[in-house]
């Protein structure tokens, strides 16, 4: 294609939810309201976790790292559209587009693989009892946790240093109004007049690679834990294993049941508005209910939690 062709653009145009100016107040305060209880919950955890030497354990430690993931997340999109509704301000640079996909696709990434090492922690613990301190020591905890967010910062990387090229090898249509409160990458590949075979294919390569990999390793994982439990000769001692993995599998189900549901929305679904709408589902929604399915499935995360609570007239 010739340069006549390309399209000089220096911002897009995040269209949000909605355009009916009746409903942006309703979603701001919505939206505002579930941005601080998100930050809040999860800033609690982390405290707990912190404060309680009870919870000193690769389960909490696991636990407090999926919180500030669950934080960085949220920050990463709800205050910039928050921020649009406030001021009538669809526009959004095309670096800062990138970077909102860059740290996106990081936290995502990093949920996911933190749900794997999770899950790992509980096949573990359940499996092999004896030899659960020497397997799920210091130094594998941090193991995990490095190799998670460096694959996660080199996937983001990727995608994003491919955006970083696009006007230099994609043609971009006039078009470049984004139906969606935050940049998706699958959004932005939609507006080029390119052909985008090779990116499609990247993109869902990846996901699936990176995606399909830690599901596989959760699935694998619980097979192996409920085959234990069921061998156990006492009640109580299924009991208390599978309370113990209960706030792990409703925050597994909750995190792949929304983000599933949203590509089925996609696929089936021809209206960017309810896409859109299906991705605060896995945007906003595990983020926010993370906190409070562990403290309510969870005794000892309840009664760490009361402590900072507790503190929290002291210091007003």
């Amino acid at each position: 294609m010739g340069p006549r062709n390309k399209t000089v653009f220096s911002e897009f145009f995040l269209l949000g939810l909605t355009d009916d100016p009746e409903l942006q107040p309703l979603l701001f305060s919505l939206f505002l309201s579930m941005y601080l209880v998100t930050i809040l919950g999860n800033l609690l955890v982390i405290l707990a976790v912190i404060s309680d030497s009870h919870l000193h354990s690769p389960m909490y430690f696991f636990l407090s790292n999926l919180s500030f993931t669950d934080i960085c997340l949220s920050t990463t999109t709800i205050p910039k559209m928050l921020v649009n509704i406030q001021a009538q301000i669809q526009s959004i640079s095309y670096t800062g587009c990138l970077t909102h996909v860059c740290f996106v696709l990081t936290f995502v990434g990093l949920e996911n693989f933190l749900l794997a090492a999770m899950a790992y922690d509980h096949y573990v613990a359940i499996c092999h009892p004896l030899r659960y301190t020497v397997i799920m020591n210091p130094q594998l905890c941090g193991l995990l946790m490095v190799l998670s967010l460096l694959i996660s910062i080199v996937n983001a990387l990727l995608h994003s240093l491919k955006m970083l090229q696009a006007p230099l090898w994609l043609s971009f249509c006039k078009d470049l109004d984004i139906p969606h409160f935050f940049c998706e990458l699958g959004q932005i590949i939609k507006l080029t007049c390119s052909d985008t075979l090779i990116n499609n294919i990247l993109v869902y390569f990846l996901a699936s690679l990176l995606g399909g990999v830690p599901l596989s390793g959760i699935i694998f994982s619980y097979t192996q834990i409920f085959s234990s439990v069921l061998r156990m000769p006492s009640d109580g001692g299924k009991y208390k294993a599978f309370s113990t993995c209960g706030s792990h599998l409703s925050v597994v189900s909750l995190f792949y049941g929304t983000a599933v549901g949203v590509y089925i929305s996609s696929a089936v679904s021809d209206s960017s508005r309810k896409n859109t709408m299906a991705s605060v589902m896995y945007i906003m929604i595990p983020q926010m209910m993370n906190p409070f399915i562990y403290s309510q499935r969870n005794s000892d995360m309840q009664g760490a939690l009361k402590k900072p609570v507790c503190r929290i007239p002291s210091f007003l």
